[in-house]
């Protein structure tokens, strides 16, 4: 396990499971007795938002901030002006769920004048079974747009290949053959394997210090 930087951010393409991500991710700092809160910074995709799971979240003491209309029909909600305060206030983690692609990384870049004031993980979120990011070519081509307009350093790769309910252990070792050589391409280290316990259980045990496990909180996210 990596020992968590204070601000984590959640980056990659639509599909790739980020949103499922982060709410585990914010639930596991809790759990390390940490205060969490986690920022809905997608303002692009409707569907499978942080605030999906706001109720569980705040069960767990994690404050949420998200667009104002998130999980509405209003298109391009605007950011709140709460995203701010996570900045200033150094005693809380901070999880961000960033939206999807390079439209969805895009608002990220405003807010960069503020994490480059302190060190932050930063991860490309990788999903093997996507059309766009099936391939050693996608898969590189979709970090570099995300890179780009994110404006800060992307510090390690998840592999988080799903098939929703038909993922299997064997489709998520296809997917971490692929993110390991994107990584090796770019240079950068695999953090985690992510899957429900189920999967992970069923990988080989080289991967072990790896493993991400994760409960589904977001509907069809899986």
């Amino acid at each position: 396990m990596i020992e968590p930087k204070r601000i984590t951010v959640f980056v990659g393409y639509y599909g790739s499971g980020k949103t499922e991500l982060a709410v585990n991710y914010a639930l596991m700092l809790r759990k390390m007795g940490k205060e969490v809160v986690i920022v809905d910074f997608d303002i692009v995709n409707p569907y499978f938002r942080t605030k999906d799971a706001e109720q569980i979240l705040k069960q767990h003491g994690i404050e949420v901030i998200a667009p104002e209309f998130a999980n509405s029909n209003i298109e391009n909600p605007a950011l709140p002006a709460e995203i701010y305060s996570v900045f200033t206030n150094r005693e809380k983690y901070v999880v961000f769920d960033v939206g999807g692609g390079e439209d969805g990384t895009i608002p990220l870049g405003r807010y960069y004048p503020y994490f480059k004031q302190e060190e932050c993980d930063v991860f490309f979120v990788l999903n093997e079974r996507r059309l766009l990011t099936a391939d050693l070519e996608g898969a590189q081509e979709a970090f570099e747009e995300i890179a780009a307009v994110a404006r800060m350093p992307i510090t390690a790769l998840i592999n988080n290949t799903h098939l929703k309910e038909d993922t299997t252990p064997e489709i998520i070792m296809e997917g971490q053959r692929l993110t390991e050589q994107v990584a090796q391409k770019l240079g950068l280290p695999v953090a985690y394997i992510s899957g429900t316990p189920e999967n992970l259980a069923g990988l080989p045990a080289v991967y072990e210090n790896m493993k991400f496990p994760l409960q589904l909180y977001i509907n069809l996210m899986f």
